[in-house]
């Protein structure tokens, strides 16, 4: 079997970007979301757990689980502090994408993570595929989907690289507004991957 090309699927908050990995499951493509990986991790894992624990406090489990309003209260509030969750957690997700990678038996695999970019996960990958909306668009899914406010919203948003910057540092852009069709964005993709 040729080399087996890992493709990023990354996009700020609110894009899309799990919608875009769930059409690539149904046509039969690996997908390794980064964000769910992390969370089973932070419950799962008794040595990050006690890594989180050592630096951010025992307040931050409840039961073995994630407080994960207290979470974004500390680390959306404060840039040191989510540099130092994300330099915490990290390394475990890429250890995690590593062994994951060596059980697929697919020519594309795709990982989905929000912060590849920030993360520097980008360098472990062949392509980078950016999913886009506009921001009124991204607002109301978050709203919808998270029951956040607006501000809680560009909270988050402020902490991420700028939408325009993901997408310049992308080898493709898919647009996800509701006009596109997603399907037709993939097969073209897809067939420049192959």
């Amino acid at each position: 079997m040729s080399e087996m090309k890992k493709i990023g699927i990354t996009g700020g908050i609110g894009v899309g970007k799990s919608y875009v990995s769930n059409i690539l499951r149904k046509m039969n493509y690996p997908v390794y979301n980064s964000d769910v990986t992390a969370k089973e991790l932070l419950e799962n894992d008794p040595n990050l757990m006690s890594l989180i624990k050592n630096n951010f406090g025992d307040k931050i489990y409840s039961d073995n689980k994630i407080n994960k309003a207290l979470v974004a209260s500390i680390i959306f509030s404060n840039d040191d502090l989510l540099k130092k969750f994300n330099s915490i957690v990290h390394p475990y997700v890429f250890e995690n994408f590593k062994k994951w990678c060596e059980n697929q038996q697919s020519e594309i695999i795709f990982k989905e993570a929000a912060i590849l970019f920030e993360s520097n996960a980008v360098k472990d990958l062949d392509s980078i595929i950016c999913v886009t909306a506009s921001k009124d668009v991204r607002i109301k899914r978050i709203i919808s989907r998270d029951n956040k406010t607006v501000d809680e919203i560009e909270k988050i948003m402020s902490k991420q690289i700028d939408q325009q910057e993901k997408e310049r540092l992308s080898d493709y852009v898919i647009k996800n507004d509701g006009d596109t069709s997603i399907l037709l964005q993939l097969d073209k993709i897809l067939a420049d991957l192959k």
